[in-house]
């Protein structure tokens, strides 16, 4: 597996651990302008995983193209 390879399924795994470690957030402080911990943990990993979905996607991209180019 490439180093490439391995950074993709971080992106793509880290979303998963945090949602389903859920002794990590299930609290109510620190609230965030009144909203409990809770609810904008979660709201905030909505964010952070489309982020590391797209980076995934173009490495993905990036490192298919390298695979082909060097084939020829």
């Amino acid at each position: 597996m490439t180093p490439v390879r391995v950074v993709i399924a971080l992106c793509l795994t880290a979303p998963f651990v945090a949602m389903l470690w859920v002794g990590s957030y299930a609290k109510t402080d620190p609230a965030f302008i009144g909203i409990p911990f809770f609810y904008w943990y979660q709201m905030a990993w909505v964010l952070i995983s489309t982020a590391l979905t797209m980076t995934a996607y173009k490495l993905w991209q990036r490192d298919q193209r390298a695979r082909r180019g060097g084939t020829r």
